[in-house]
């Protein structure tokens, strides 16, 4: 009988401390980027973007060709924006206009990241983008990684922008907590679900989804199932040996790069 109400306690628990503390495993923030000279990357500048809520995000800005699309880069959990230099330098080297976007708490930045903030955070780079620049909503690609998915779905649903781009995307984050915790209700203790399947159905804009097929964090059939409901303009780029974090190893700007123009002609 102990054991049974051991177990138990146990089981109640760790579930209550995933509970208390899955803002921490969700957004798990990063420490300072530095600048961009820091990194090398050309052109580029320190922004500041004032959310609604005022909280300043420090981003990164590089005006290149007036004649090609501003490419919104949102980074996935667990980097900083300097951690996405050397990605954001592929464009940058092709004279492709870029801002890169940190997070509330992260990179720095003050205050507290939730779903509705990051959220938050999206509108107040598109309010910027508007006031600080010439580009219209269908001039521009949202790009979200990984985490940043979420925001760039929400946005989709929307505003009509040039294209979505998503990288290694998940359905929800309930489906990726129901995979790692899967006795537990996930279904009543995630705070952050960033729901992309129920959304990805209402997209306004052409979507181009890049996976690998060895992803170890987001599972691959999640970016399978998205692009089955989609129901815009679409593409995929699925690369087999490709796991989270390395798709660039596999070139795959060319593909972002090469999808965008087309849109843009």
């Amino acid at each position: 009988m102990d054991y049974i109400f051991s177990a138990i306690f146990l089981y109640l628990f760790f579930g209550l401390l995933l509970f208390i503390f899955q803002r921490r495993i969700v957004f798990n923030k990063s420490g300072h980027p530095g600048s961009p000279s820091d990194y090398n990357l050309l052109n580029t500048k320190e922004v500041i973007i004032t959310t609604d809520d005022g909280i300043n995000l420090l981003s990164w800005y590089s005006q290149g060709d007036k004649k090609l699309p501003l490419l919104v880069y949102f980074h996935g959990n667990s980097f900083h924006i300097g951690d996405r230099a050397h990605r954001i330098e592929k464009y940058i080297s092709k004279n492709w206009n870029v801002l890169l976007i940190s997070w509330r708490g992260f990179g720095g930045n003050n205050g507290n990241p939730t779903e509705k903030n990051l959220y938050k955070d999206g509108e107040a780079v598109l309010k910027w983008i508007k006031e600080k620049t010439n580009f219209k909503l269908d001039q521009i690609i949202i790009y979200g990684e990984s985490l940043g998915s979420g925001v760039a779905v929400e946005l989709g649903t929307k505003y009509q922008f040039l294209s979505i781009v998503l990288e290694a995307p998940f359905t929800s984050i309930e489906d990726i907590a129901k995979k790692r915790y899967r006795i537990y209700p996930t279904k009543y203790l995630v705070k952050d679900k960033f729901d992309n399947f129920s959304k990805i159905d209402s997209l306004k804009s052409p979507l181009l989804i890049i996976s690998g097929k060895k992803d170890e964090i987001v599972p691959h059939d999640h970016s399978i199932k998205l692009y089955e409901k989609a129901n815009v303009q679409k593409k995929c780029v699925f690369i087999d040996e490709a796991i989270h974090n390395n798709l660039y190893d596999f070139g795959i700007e060319k593909d972002v790069i090469e999808f965008n123009l087309n849109l843009w002609k």
